[in-house]
Protein backbone atom coordinates (compact mmCIF):
# COMPACT_ATOMS: atom_id res chain seq x y z
CA UNK A 1 0.00 0.00 0.00
CA UNK A 2 1.41 3.45 -0.96
CA UNK A 3 2.01 6.17 1.62
CA UNK A 4 -0.93 8.20 0.28
CA UNK A 5 -3.25 5.18 0.45
CA UNK A 6 -2.03 4.44 3.97
CA UNK A 7 -2.78 8.02 5.08
CA UNK A 8 -6.25 7.85 3.58
CA UNK A 9 -6.88 4.51 5.27
CA UNK A 10 -5.90 6.02 8.62
CA UNK A 11 -8.34 8.87 8.04
CA UNK A 12 -11.18 6.48 7.16
CA UNK A 13 -10.44 4.41 10.28
CA UNK A 14 -10.44 7.56 12.40
CA UNK A 15 -13.86 8.77 11.26
CA UNK A 16 -15.34 5.25 11.58
CA UNK A 17 -14.07 5.10 15.17
CA UNK A 18 -16.28 8.11 16.00
CA UNK A 19 -19.22 5.70 15.96
CA UNK A 20 -21.52 7.92 13.92
CA UNK A 21 -22.90 7.44 10.41
CA UNK A 22 -21.88 11.03 9.60
CA UNK A 23 -18.93 13.31 10.30
CA UNK A 24 -18.85 17.14 10.34
CA UNK A 25 -16.28 19.56 8.96
CA UNK A 26 -15.20 20.49 12.49
CA UNK A 27 -14.68 16.83 13.41
CA UNK A 28 -12.61 16.34 10.26
CA UNK A 29 -10.43 19.34 11.16
CA UNK A 30 -9.90 17.93 14.66
CA UNK A 31 -8.95 14.50 13.33
CA UNK A 32 -6.49 16.02 10.87
CA UNK A 33 -4.90 18.17 13.59
CA UNK A 34 -4.56 15.24 15.99
CA UNK A 35 -3.08 12.94 13.35
CA UNK A 36 -0.94 15.51 11.54
CA UNK A 37 -2.85 15.08 8.27
CA UNK A 38 -3.64 17.51 5.49
CA UNK A 39 -7.30 18.31 4.94
CA UNK A 40 -8.84 15.32 3.04
CA UNK A 41 -10.21 17.15 0.02
CA UNK A 42 -10.25 13.78 -1.77
CA UNK A 43 -12.97 12.80 0.73
CA UNK A 44 -14.94 16.06 1.18
CA UNK A 45 -15.06 16.86 -2.55
CA UNK A 46 -16.48 13.44 -3.40
CA UNK A 47 -20.19 14.01 -4.06
CA UNK A 48 -21.11 10.50 -2.89
CA UNK A 49 -19.81 11.34 0.59
CA UNK A 50 -21.87 14.51 1.04
CA UNK A 51 -25.05 14.53 3.11
CA UNK A 52 -25.44 18.31 3.25
CA UNK A 53 -23.20 21.36 3.67
CA UNK A 54 -20.54 20.57 6.25
CA UNK A 55 -21.81 17.00 6.90
CA UNK A 56 -20.40 13.87 5.25
CA UNK A 57 -21.33 10.18 5.14
CA UNK A 58 -18.91 7.78 6.85
CA UNK A 59 -18.10 4.81 4.56
CA UNK A 60 -19.22 1.46 6.03
CA UNK A 61 -20.38 3.07 9.30
CA UNK A 62 -23.25 2.08 11.58
CA UNK A 63 -25.00 3.82 14.45
CA UNK A 64 -22.48 2.43 16.94
CA UNK A 65 -18.70 2.31 16.88
CA UNK A 66 -17.19 -0.62 15.06
CA UNK A 67 -13.64 -1.75 14.50
CA UNK A 68 -11.63 -0.33 11.64
CA UNK A 69 -12.21 -2.01 8.31
CA UNK A 70 -9.96 -2.31 5.31
CA UNK A 71 -11.12 -0.35 2.28
CA UNK A 72 -9.72 -0.56 -1.21
CA UNK A 73 -8.08 2.87 -1.43
CA UNK A 74 -7.52 2.49 -5.17
CA UNK A 75 -11.22 3.18 -5.57
CA UNK A 76 -10.81 6.43 -3.56
CA UNK A 77 -8.06 7.99 -5.69
CA UNK A 78 -9.13 11.31 -7.23
CA UNK A 79 -8.20 11.60 -10.92
CA UNK A 80 -6.12 14.52 -12.18
CA UNK A 81 -9.08 15.83 -14.17
CA UNK A 82 -11.85 16.65 -11.73
CA UNK A 83 -15.17 14.97 -12.66
CA UNK A 84 -18.27 17.13 -12.91
CA UNK A 85 -21.51 16.56 -11.06
CA UNK A 86 -23.86 14.71 -13.38
CA UNK A 87 -26.92 16.45 -11.98
CA UNK A 88 -25.79 20.05 -12.41
CA UNK A 89 -22.78 19.74 -14.70
CA UNK A 90 -20.76 22.03 -12.38
CA UNK A 91 -17.20 21.58 -11.22
CA UNK A 92 -17.02 20.85 -7.51
CA UNK A 93 -15.64 23.78 -5.49
CA UNK A 94 -12.93 23.72 -2.86
CA UNK A 95 -14.47 24.49 0.51
CA UNK A 96 -12.88 27.55 2.16
CA UNK A 97 -13.20 29.18 5.56
CA UNK A 98 -15.71 31.63 4.10
CA UNK A 99 -18.01 28.65 3.48
CA UNK A 100 -17.81 27.30 7.04
CA UNK A 101 -17.19 30.37 9.22
CA UNK A 102 -19.94 32.45 10.80
CA UNK A 103 -19.66 35.63 8.72
CA UNK A 104 -21.84 37.76 11.00
CA UNK A 105 -19.37 40.14 12.72
CA UNK A 106 -19.23 40.54 16.49
CA UNK A 107 -20.55 43.83 17.84
CA UNK A 108 -17.73 46.02 19.19
CA UNK A 109 -18.73 47.19 22.65
CA UNK A 110 -16.85 50.50 22.36
CA UNK A 111 -18.38 51.49 19.03
CA UNK A 112 -20.17 54.86 19.01
CA UNK A 113 -22.23 55.48 15.86
CA UNK A 114 -21.85 58.83 14.09
CA UNK A 115 -21.85 60.40 10.67
CA UNK A 116 -23.41 58.21 7.98
CA UNK A 117 -24.01 55.21 10.25
CA UNK A 118 -27.81 55.45 10.21
CA UNK A 119 -27.87 55.54 6.40
CA UNK A 120 -25.40 52.66 6.15
CA UNK A 121 -27.46 50.69 8.66
CA UNK A 122 -30.66 51.34 6.69
CA UNK A 123 -29.04 50.05 3.49
CA UNK A 124 -27.77 46.92 5.26
CA UNK A 125 -31.18 46.22 6.81
CA UNK A 126 -33.05 46.74 3.53
CA UNK A 127 -31.63 43.48 2.07
CA UNK A 128 -31.58 45.27 -1.30
CA UNK A 129 -28.75 45.51 -3.78
CA UNK A 130 -27.58 49.10 -3.30
CA UNK A 131 -23.84 49.67 -3.93
CA UNK A 132 -22.37 52.63 -2.05
CA UNK A 133 -18.99 54.42 -2.15
CA UNK A 134 -17.63 55.94 1.10
CA UNK A 135 -14.62 58.27 1.02
CA UNK A 136 -12.74 60.04 3.80
CA UNK A 137 -9.47 60.40 5.67
CA UNK A 138 -7.68 57.30 6.91
CA UNK A 139 -8.66 56.22 10.42
CA UNK A 140 -12.05 57.90 10.66
CA UNK A 141 -14.20 54.76 10.90
CA UNK A 142 -15.42 54.10 7.34
CA UNK A 143 -14.99 50.33 7.30
CA UNK A 144 -15.97 49.90 10.94
CA UNK A 145 -19.30 51.64 10.34
CA UNK A 146 -20.19 49.02 7.70
CA UNK A 147 -19.00 46.13 9.86
CA UNK A 148 -20.92 47.33 12.91
CA UNK A 149 -24.06 47.97 10.85
CA UNK A 150 -23.85 44.32 9.78
CA UNK A 151 -23.30 43.23 13.40
CA UNK A 152 -26.37 45.18 14.47
CA UNK A 153 -28.52 43.71 11.69
CA UNK A 154 -27.05 40.17 12.06
CA UNK A 155 -25.97 40.24 8.41
CA UNK A 156 -23.07 38.30 6.87
CA UNK A 157 -20.07 40.53 6.17
CA UNK A 158 -17.18 39.81 3.79
CA UNK A 159 -14.32 42.34 3.56
CA UNK A 160 -11.40 42.35 1.12
CA UNK A 161 -8.60 44.92 0.98
CA UNK A 162 -7.42 46.01 -2.45
CA UNK A 163 -3.75 46.32 -3.40
CA UNK A 164 -2.12 47.25 -6.71
CA UNK A 165 -1.52 43.51 -7.25
CA UNK A 166 -5.11 42.40 -6.62
CA UNK A 167 -6.48 40.88 -9.82
CA UNK A 168 -9.66 39.31 -11.14
CA UNK A 169 -8.68 35.87 -9.85
CA UNK A 170 -8.22 37.21 -6.30
CA UNK A 171 -11.68 38.75 -6.43
CA UNK A 172 -13.82 36.22 -8.32
CA UNK A 173 -11.93 32.94 -7.97
CA UNK A 174 -9.42 30.71 -9.70
CA UNK A 175 -8.16 27.17 -10.11
CA UNK A 176 -5.68 26.09 -7.45
CA UNK A 177 -3.44 23.03 -7.19
CA UNK A 178 -4.39 20.84 -4.21
CA UNK A 179 -2.91 17.39 -3.64
CA UNK A 180 -1.86 17.24 -7.27
CA UNK A 181 -5.35 18.13 -8.55
CA UNK A 182 -6.66 21.35 -10.04
CA UNK A 183 -9.62 22.53 -7.96
CA UNK A 184 -11.80 25.65 -8.22
CA UNK A 185 -11.80 28.07 -5.29
CA UNK A 186 -14.30 30.94 -5.13
CA UNK A 187 -12.96 34.44 -4.45
CA UNK A 188 -14.53 36.63 -1.74
CA UNK A 189 -16.74 38.50 -4.22
CA UNK A 190 -18.24 35.26 -5.52
CA UNK A 191 -18.63 33.83 -2.01
CA UNK A 192 -20.44 36.96 -0.82
CA UNK A 193 -22.74 36.83 -3.86
CA UNK A 194 -23.56 33.15 -3.31
CA UNK A 195 -24.35 33.71 0.37
CA UNK A 196 -26.25 36.99 0.02
CA UNK A 197 -23.68 38.75 2.21
CA UNK A 198 -22.64 42.40 2.50
CA UNK A 199 -19.37 42.81 0.59
CA UNK A 200 -16.94 45.57 1.60
CA UNK A 201 -14.13 46.37 -0.84
CA UNK A 202 -11.69 48.30 1.35
CA UNK A 203 -9.23 50.82 -0.16
CA UNK A 204 -10.82 50.35 -3.56
CA UNK A 205 -8.80 53.19 -5.08
CA UNK A 206 -5.65 51.04 -4.72
CA UNK A 207 -7.05 48.74 -7.41
CA UNK A 208 -5.98 49.19 -10.98
CA UNK A 209 -7.68 48.48 -14.31
CA UNK A 210 -8.64 44.97 -13.16
CA UNK A 211 -11.60 46.55 -11.34
CA UNK A 212 -13.49 46.42 -14.63
CA UNK A 213 -14.15 42.77 -13.80
CA UNK A 214 -16.51 44.02 -11.08
CA UNK A 215 -18.67 46.20 -13.29
CA UNK A 216 -21.23 43.44 -13.84
CA UNK A 217 -21.14 42.64 -10.12
CA UNK A 218 -21.94 46.29 -9.33
CA UNK A 219 -25.09 46.04 -11.42
CA UNK A 220 -26.48 43.33 -9.16
CA UNK A 221 -27.02 41.03 -12.12
CA UNK A 222 -25.75 37.49 -12.77
CA UNK A 223 -22.03 37.56 -13.57
CA UNK A 224 -19.83 35.01 -15.31
CA UNK A 225 -16.86 33.15 -13.89
CA UNK A 226 -15.03 33.10 -17.20
CA UNK A 227 -12.39 30.53 -16.27
CA UNK A 228 -15.00 28.12 -14.95
CA UNK A 229 -17.89 28.88 -17.27
CA UNK A 230 -20.37 29.29 -14.41
CA UNK A 231 -23.00 32.01 -14.20
CA UNK A 232 -23.38 33.33 -10.64
CA UNK A 233 -26.78 34.72 -9.67
CA UNK A 234 -26.38 36.77 -6.46
CA UNK A 235 -28.52 35.57 -3.57
CA UNK A 236 -31.06 37.98 -2.01
CA UNK A 237 -29.39 40.44 0.35
CA UNK A 238 -26.13 40.71 -1.56
CA UNK A 239 -24.81 44.27 -1.82
CA UNK A 240 -21.49 46.11 -2.11
CA UNK A 241 -19.81 48.89 -0.14
CA UNK A 242 -16.53 50.44 -1.26
CA UNK A 243 -14.28 52.55 0.97
CA UNK A 244 -11.44 54.81 -0.11
CA UNK A 245 -9.38 57.81 0.99
CA UNK A 246 -10.17 59.54 -2.30
CA UNK A 247 -13.21 59.72 -4.58
CA UNK A 248 -11.44 57.69 -7.23
CA UNK A 249 -9.68 60.73 -8.68
CA UNK A 250 -6.22 60.04 -7.28
CA UNK A 251 -4.32 61.95 -4.60
CA UNK A 252 -2.96 65.31 -5.76
CA UNK A 253 -1.20 66.17 -2.50
CA UNK A 254 0.62 62.83 -2.25
CA UNK A 255 -0.89 61.93 1.12
CA UNK A 256 -2.38 58.73 -0.30
CA UNK A 257 0.31 57.47 -2.63
CA UNK A 258 -0.45 54.72 -5.17
CA UNK A 259 -4.15 55.49 -5.23
CA UNK A 260 -5.55 55.35 -8.76
CA UNK A 261 -7.87 57.39 -10.90
CA UNK A 262 -10.81 55.02 -11.29
CA UNK A 263 -12.77 54.56 -14.48
CA UNK A 264 -15.81 56.85 -14.69
CA UNK A 265 -18.02 53.99 -15.91
CA UNK A 266 -16.99 52.02 -12.83
CA UNK A 267 -17.72 54.90 -10.40
CA UNK A 268 -21.05 55.57 -12.09
CA UNK A 269 -22.37 52.19 -10.89
CA UNK A 270 -22.41 53.25 -7.23
CA UNK A 271 -25.85 54.55 -6.24
CA UNK A 272 -24.62 56.97 -3.54
CA UNK A 273 -21.31 58.45 -2.47
CA UNK A 274 -20.80 59.41 1.17
CA UNK A 275 -18.09 61.68 2.54
CA UNK A 276 -17.08 60.46 5.99
CA UNK A 277 -15.83 63.26 8.23
CA UNK A 278 -14.18 63.07 11.64
CA UNK A 279 -16.52 62.37 14.55
CA UNK A 280 -17.95 65.46 16.25
CA UNK A 281 -15.92 66.49 19.30
CA UNK A 282 -18.53 65.28 21.79
CA UNK A 283 -18.81 61.93 20.02
CA UNK A 284 -15.06 61.47 19.80
CA UNK A 285 -14.69 62.20 23.50
CA UNK A 286 -17.24 59.46 24.19
CA UNK A 287 -15.23 57.05 21.99
CA UNK A 288 -11.96 57.80 23.76
CA UNK A 289 -13.54 57.55 27.21
CA UNK A 290 -14.84 54.09 26.35
CA UNK A 291 -11.42 53.05 25.06
CA UNK A 292 -9.79 54.30 28.26
CA UNK A 293 -12.30 52.33 30.33
CA UNK A 294 -11.53 49.18 28.32
CA UNK A 295 -7.80 49.38 29.21
CA UNK A 296 -8.58 50.13 32.87
CA UNK A 297 -7.28 53.71 32.63
CA UNK A 298 -10.50 55.68 33.08
CA UNK A 299 -9.64 59.37 32.82
CA UNK A 300 -12.27 61.73 31.41
CA UNK A 301 -9.93 64.71 31.65
CA UNK A 302 -7.26 62.96 29.54
CA UNK A 303 -9.91 61.97 26.97
CA UNK A 304 -11.12 65.58 26.70
CA UNK A 305 -7.58 66.91 26.26
CA UNK A 306 -6.66 64.33 23.61
CA UNK A 307 -9.74 65.14 21.54
CA UNK A 308 -9.25 68.90 21.92
CA UNK A 309 -5.64 68.48 20.81
CA UNK A 310 -6.64 66.41 17.75
CA UNK A 311 -9.43 68.89 16.88
CA UNK A 312 -7.02 71.85 16.87
CA UNK A 313 -4.57 69.95 14.65
CA UNK A 314 -7.31 69.04 12.17
CA UNK A 315 -8.53 72.63 11.95
CA UNK A 316 -4.98 73.82 11.44
CA UNK A 317 -4.52 71.19 8.72
CA UNK A 318 -7.72 72.32 6.98
CA UNK A 319 -6.40 75.90 6.97
CA UNK A 320 -3.07 74.76 5.50
CA UNK A 321 -1.12 75.35 8.68
CA UNK A 322 0.31 71.80 8.94
CA UNK A 323 0.75 68.75 6.73
CA UNK A 324 -0.43 66.00 9.07
CA UNK A 325 -3.50 65.15 11.15
CA UNK A 326 -4.26 63.08 14.22
CA UNK A 327 -6.92 60.52 13.31
CA UNK A 328 -9.43 58.87 15.60
CA UNK A 329 -7.50 55.64 15.10
CA UNK A 330 -4.30 57.41 16.25
CA UNK A 331 -6.06 58.57 19.43
CA UNK A 332 -7.12 54.98 20.11
CA UNK A 333 -3.51 53.89 19.60
CA UNK A 334 -2.42 56.45 22.20
CA UNK A 335 -4.99 55.09 24.65
CA UNK A 336 -3.82 51.50 24.05
CA UNK A 337 -0.20 52.54 24.57
CA UNK A 338 -1.15 54.42 27.74
CA UNK A 339 -2.92 51.26 28.91
CA UNK A 340 0.36 49.34 28.68
CA UNK A 341 2.87 51.88 30.02
CA UNK A 342 0.71 54.12 32.22
CA UNK A 343 2.59 57.23 31.06
CA UNK A 344 0.57 59.77 29.06
CA UNK A 345 3.43 61.72 27.50
CA UNK A 346 5.31 58.53 26.64
CA UNK A 347 2.19 57.15 24.97
CA UNK A 348 1.71 60.33 22.93
CA UNK A 349 5.39 60.52 22.00
CA UNK A 350 5.57 56.88 20.85
CA UNK A 351 2.47 57.29 18.71
CA UNK A 352 3.87 60.44 17.10
CA UNK A 353 7.11 58.76 16.04
CA UNK A 354 5.65 58.01 12.62
CA UNK A 355 5.84 61.74 11.80
CA UNK A 356 8.97 63.70 10.92
CA UNK A 357 10.90 65.33 13.79
CA UNK A 358 9.57 68.85 13.23
CA UNK A 359 5.95 67.70 13.09
CA UNK A 360 6.36 65.52 16.16
CA UNK A 361 7.95 68.37 18.14
CA UNK A 362 5.21 70.77 17.06
CA UNK A 363 2.42 68.35 18.01
CA UNK A 364 4.02 67.56 21.38
CA UNK A 365 4.40 71.28 22.13
CA UNK A 366 0.76 71.83 21.22
CA UNK A 367 -0.36 69.06 23.57
CA UNK A 368 1.53 70.61 26.48
CA UNK A 369 -0.41 73.81 25.89
CA UNK A 370 -3.71 71.89 25.81
CA UNK A 371 -2.72 70.06 28.98
CA UNK A 372 -1.92 73.42 30.60
CA UNK A 373 -5.50 74.53 30.04
CA UNK A 374 -5.28 76.62 26.88
CA UNK A 375 -8.62 76.95 25.06
CA UNK A 376 -9.24 76.02 21.44
CA UNK A 377 -9.68 79.70 20.57
CA UNK A 378 -6.33 80.56 22.11
CA UNK A 379 -4.59 77.72 20.32
CA UNK A 380 -6.05 78.66 16.95
CA UNK A 381 -5.47 82.39 17.32
CA UNK A 382 -2.69 83.79 15.11
CA UNK A 383 0.51 84.60 17.01
CA UNK A 384 0.74 88.12 18.37
CA UNK A 385 3.58 90.20 16.99
CA UNK A 386 5.25 93.07 18.79
CA UNK A 387 4.68 96.44 17.08
CA UNK A 388 7.76 97.69 15.31
CA UNK A 389 9.39 100.62 17.09
CA UNK A 390 10.47 103.30 14.62
CA UNK A 391 13.28 105.48 16.05
CA UNK A 392 12.72 109.24 16.04
CA UNK A 393 14.65 111.26 13.49
CA UNK A 394 17.89 112.52 14.97
CA UNK A 395 20.11 115.20 13.52
CA UNK A 396 23.06 113.99 11.55
CA UNK A 397 26.20 114.97 13.44
CA UNK A 398 28.15 115.24 10.22
CA UNK A 399 25.91 117.97 8.87
CA UNK A 400 26.69 121.41 10.37
CA UNK A 401 23.84 123.67 11.34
Amino acid sequence: MSKRAETRQRFINAIISLGSPTVTTEQIKTICAENDMAHPYWFTNEEANRVKRGVYRVPGSATVAQPAVTIDMNAQVVPMTKPVEKSSNKIINVQTDLDTTNLVPVAYKNYVPFGNFEDVSAIVKSMRFFPVFISGHSGNGKTMSIEQACAKAKRKFVCISMTPETDESDLLGNYVLIDGNMEWRDGPVTTAARQGAVLCIDEIDYGAQNLSSLQRVLEGKPFMLKKKGELITPAPGFTVFATANTKGKGSDDGRYMFTNVLNEAFLERFRNTYEQDWPPVATEKKIIRKELDSVNRSDDDFADKLVTWADVIRKTFADGGCDEVISTRRLVHIVETFGIFGDKMKAISLCLNRFDDDTKASFLDLYTKVDAGASVEQLLAPPQTEPEVVPANEPDEDIPF
